[in-house]
Parts: C-alpha cells; structure tokens; sequence
C-alpha cells in the first residue's frame, strides 16, 4: 500500500477512504456509491466472515454493515464525488481519507528510574494490578468478553493454555499469531492469569472471555479499515469493552475523525465501550505535551494515558493539549511485566499502549460486578478512579480502580 500524503505530524494517509453512512441505509448506500462513483463495495451482511475473498474480488471495498462505515479504493476524482453527494442529504455522511496507526510503546525505563519496584520479579502481583488494587477485588471479570484490537496473539503460550480464546486476523496475508509481541504483552494486561507458570501475576481480569483481533502487522502498523472491521467483529460479539493500543500522532487544534466518533457512538448503543491508548508522543522532561493521539481522541473513546509506580505522569504520555480532546483515565504504564511471544514467554516494556489494557480489565471486573455497559461502564470507571495530586488535564478522573 502505498502512502500518499500525511495527516497531523506523523499519521500518513493509505490512499484509501472511509465512507460513513446514516444509519440504516447501507442499501441506499452501495446504490449511490455505484451511481456516483462508480464505487462497488462488498457488504458484510453477505459475507460469513468479515474477510471472504470470493466476495471481495472484484469490489472496490468492504460495507462493515452492523457499523455503517465503509473502507474504499477509490482514485481523487471518486473521493471527490462522494464527498459531493454527502451534500445532498441522502445515505452518505461523511468522506475521510484511511490513516496509518502502529502500536504504542515506548523506549523502557530503567529499574528504580520512575519508582517501580526493582524486585518486581518477585511479588506476588505486578505493580500494575497492586496500583489498580485487583488483589483486593472479587471479580475476574468471569461472562464478560474483552476484545484487544492489536498484533495478534501467541496462541500456545502456556499460561493460556487452558482458557478459550476467540481470535482473527483483519490483516492481509497474516494470520493471528504474533509476531511482534505487543498485542500479546496487552491480552497478558487486560485479561492474563494471577498465577502463571512463573513470576507475578499480570492479568486483571484473569476469567475474562478474550477476543484477539489482529488488526496491526507483525510490523507493528495497520490501517483504520483494519481497525474498525475489528471493531465491527467485536460489536457483533457482544464484546463488552474494546481494547486499542494504537494510534496516530496529532497536532494541536486538529479535528478527531468523525467516522470513528461516530462509530464509537454506534457501538455504546450496542453495549460496546472502546478504549484507547492517547499516545506516546511527549517529552514531558524537555517541556514537550504532545496532544491525544487518533482515535483516542474522539470523544465517545475513552483516552487512556499513563503513569509510573510512582504514581507521576510518564514522560512519554500524550495529554490534554485541546480541551475537547482530553484525557480521561490513566492506568500503570512504565515497566509493565506481562506475557510475549515464545521463547522469551514474557517481557517488561512501557507505554500508554500498557496502561490501556489495565483499563479494559479493570472496566471488564465492573461489568461483570454491575452488569454495566457502555455510558455507565465508562461513568463508573471514572466516578471509581483514585484521584491523583496532579493536573486533570494529564490525569483526567485519575487512576482506574478494581471494584
């Protein structure tokens, strides 16, 4: 895929395009896309899986129905005509050009260098369960089904070995298994065990159902198209909370994407509560805030930046640069210990991407104590947080908490 031009300060444009409906006129949709542009696209609806390719031959993009989004191939002059027939109050709302996004994660830190305990290895608990306080919670996070949108997952990592896990690939000629190590370092996070087969325990929500969706290479990028036919897969699963690591940079003043907005909204009306890393782009030490990341930046997601055993803000944290994108939460993101790919099974590594999924454990223990969903899930994980001595505008509510 070739990129052509960039967005923010670093997010590079595919080429492709997001094309979001009104909700319910797919049909309508994929006639005026034909008529207008000449634009023919596949419909979930019609597939059996969210990638067939018999289906897909020969279209110019793929319908993710339950959502009303489309991502298209389309030349300037195709785009042009659909962003001209969102003018005329029919089945299109809105034409925006497909992002490059890549995992969150940062350089690591050296033990005792922001306060983490420099004998992790051999508590009971990482510090990061110990600081959200899910030692002395009684939920696991048992009927609830968390969706991680990332590189994939190590499928015979023998800490998992004997929980279920649902997973696909969205990424072209790739399965699920990960080859980069980040999508299993979340999954561990957000719904590992808290008694593996050595070291700490790092999973929040260890009885959790997991859903693992690959929707970034084993390069560690992806496309928004990838992201959001994951999130359309996650929906349609009843997936109580979406996990995404990932993002691209920035700038002050720039506008969030309104398709992924308004797919957020869509999917809280379904139950589905995305949340998102808001980046790594700051150098807080060098007088550097940088502002939330796409698609944390929307706001129906909820941001997640992060912090160290200390409990200050981690250097690299992205924060509330424009008050409409702000940061909402923040979770245990520096020296993060939690599953990796074999041989080496597990590894400490930092970044707004960790601190994410200790946020989807943590929201996967309240549904399942509240039965909460979506709005109420997101109020609940904000009224419970532990409140910081810090500035709201890098901390938002604070620090999440287990119930």
């Amino acid at each position: 895929m070739t990129a052509t031009n960039t967005t923010g300060d670093g997010g590079t444009e595919t080429g492709r395009y997001l094309v979001l409906l009104q909700e319910n006129s797919a049909a309508a949709a994929l006639r005026t896309m034909a008529r207008v542009a000449g634009v023919r696209a596949a419909s979930t609806a019609d597939l059996t899986s969210f990638r067939t390719a018999d289906a897909l031959s020969g279209a110019d993009g793929l319908l993710l129905h339950d959502l009303g989004v489309a991502v298209i191939t389309a030349a300037r002059d195709q785009a042009d005509a659909l962003a001209r027939a969102t003018a005329e109050h029919g089945p299109l709302a809105r034409v925006e050009p497909e992002r490059l996004v890549r995992a969150y994660s940062a350089p690591p830190v050296e033990p005792g260098e922001s306060g983490e305990d420099t004998d992790l290895a051999e508590a009971t608990l990482t510090w990061g369960l110990r600081a959200v306080g899910a030692e002395e919670s009684t939920a696991t996070g048992a009927g609830v089904r968390v969706a991680v949108l990332d590189t994939g997952f190590t499928v015979d990592h023998p800490d998992f070995a004997d929980r279920e896990v649902e997973a696909r690939s969205f990424v072209d000629g790739e399965d699920v298994a990960d080859g980069h190590g980040h999508g299993t370092h979340c999954i561990g996070t957000a719904c590992g065990p808290r008694a593996p087969s050595e070291g700490p325990g790092y999973g929040v929500a260890p009885e959790a159902e997991i859903y693992a969706g690959k929707v970034l290479s084993n390069a560690g990028t992806g496309t928004d198209g990838d992201i959001l036919s994951g999130i359309a897969w996650a929906v349609s699963n009843g997936c109580a909370v979406v996990s995404l690591s990932l993002g691209a940079p920035t700038r002050p003043g720039e506008t969030h994407s309104e398709t992924f907005e308004e797919v957020a909204r869509r999917a809280m009306n379904r139950g589905t509560l995305i949340v998102a890393a808001a980046g790594n782009e700051s150098d807080r030490a060098g007088g550097v805030v940088a502002p939330v990341s796409h698609p944390a930046n929307c706001p129906s997601i909820l941001s997640v930046g992060a912090v160290d055993a200390s409990m200050a803000v981690a250097n690299f944290s992205c924060g509330t640069v424009d008050p409409e994108r702000a940061i909402d939460v923040v979770a245990p993101g520096v020296n993060v210990h939690s599953s990796w790919t074999l041989p080496e099974k597990y590894n400490s590594i930092s970044g707004t991407s960790m601190a994410t999924p200790h946020v989807a454990g943590v929201a996967a223990l309240l549904a399942e104590k509240y039965g909460a969903r979506a709005w109420e899930l997101w109020a609940r994980l904000g009224q419970s947080a532990r409140r910081l001595p810090l500035p709201s505008t890098d901390v938002g509510s604070g620090l999440v908490q287990a119930p």
